[in-house]
């Protein structure tokens, strides 16, 4: 790979934690002009941090929802891992999975939100494009990830932890550009322009449409250089989940307790946990100091209850692991042939 100071390739880090949108905006992005991004690669939602071994990935950190809490997934320009050879290898087994007669490369990662310095270190011409979502909805969408298994209140610490170290680190960053989700699934094209100034290209003229796919397309299979189009109903499904939370569950006092916590700190990112939620009977008014007694109790049971979820599910993959090594192959394709057949019935 050229020189960095000989090197015309623009880098474009798409930064957001997992279920924030970075996966629809990172496509978008590749599909304006010049631009290139992973694509087939055979790994994990085509992530970056899965096609090299020069940083360890975010489950090296605990994963989904607990790496920021791990100080060492914050890596900076003073990373000890920031080695002229390592730099090299980086650029270059990246560089092979671009498209070589494009000149701005993206990749997107979530845990990008959180070493945007090394990052620029590495790749001194680097732009990062950072999206935040609503805390309710990328919290409640993590939770149900079967890899995760982590209490609401511990996600919403994750959540401005992570945020919280981006604040302090884009004083150090030359090129960045923030948006919310939400005001780009209200006014995408607005915002594809804007990106599209910020590093250097224009927005593609959308194809026309006897040129595109009559029948409906998966996302992965959308047309190059055609916009994918994201829809509100995704946050209002978690909005009304979480006002059924708070005012129905026999857990609401937790729910509650939670919300008052954080409200003032979400706040500060433009985000409420209580207003618009039609809290039935206003918040619970009990004073500061049973607040403090009772609260961290809630808290403890909601930590307990993720344990003992994360246990049961490890001990089942356990299970099916030494199934796997002690029953012949032809039971498994047997079985296989079984579901297959199921599959084909239903549908």
């Amino acid at each position: 790979m050229p020189n960095e100071d000989n090197n015309p390739c623009k880098y474009i880090f798409v930064c957001g934690l997992h279920r924030s949108g970075t996966t629809l905006l990172a496509r978008n992005i590749g599909n304006l002009k010049d631009c290139t991004r992973f694509k087939d690669t055979g790994v994990f939602m085509d992530e970056g941090q899965w096609l090299q071994d020069v940083y360890p990935p975010d489950r090296a950190y605990g994963g989904t929802g607990r790496f920021g809490f791990d100080p060492r997934a914050h890596l900076t320009e003073t990373s000890a891992l920031l080695t002229p050879d390592n730099i090299a290898k980086l650029r270059r087994i990246w560089q092979s999975y671009w498209d070589q007669d494009k000149s701005i490369c993206l990749e997107k990662t979530p845990g990008n939100l959180i070493m945007t310095r090394f990052l620029q270190a590495a790749f001194p011409n680097a732009y990062f494009i950072v999206v935040r979502r609503h805390p309710l909805p990328v919290s409640m969408a993590t939770q149900k990830w079967k890899i995760n298994l982590s209490s609401l209140h511990r996600l919403f610490e994750h959540w401005l932890r992570c945020y919280g170290i981006f604040e302090e680190d884009k004083k150090y960053l030359k090129h960045v550009y923030e948006l919310k989700y939400e005001d780009y699934i209200n006014n995408p094209d607005q915002y594809h322009e804007e990106i599209a100034r910020f590093i250097g290209t224009r927005v593609p003229d959308a194809p026309t449409e006897d040129k595109l796919h009559v029948t409906p397309l998966p996302p992965a299979d959308v047309p190059e250089r055609r916009m994918e189009e994201a829809s509100r109903a995704y946050n209002d499904k978690y909005f009304a989940r979480w006002s059924d939370l708070l005012n129905n569950s026999v857990f609401k006092g937790y729910y509650r307790y939670v919300a008052v916590k954080y409200e003032s700190q979400f706040s500060k990112y433009g985000y409420s946990l209580l207003s618009g939620f039609d809290l039935t009977g206003g918040l619970v008014r009990t004073n500061k100091r049973i607040d403090a007694i009772i609260g961290p109790f809630y808290c403890c049971g909601a930590n307990a209850w993720a344990l003992v979820q994360r246990i049961g599910r490890r001990c089942k993959m356990h299970g099916k692991r030494t199934i796997r090594t002690i029953l012949p192959e032809f039971v498994f394709t047997r079985i296989r042939q079984v579901r297959r057949r199921e599959s084909f019935g239903k549908a």
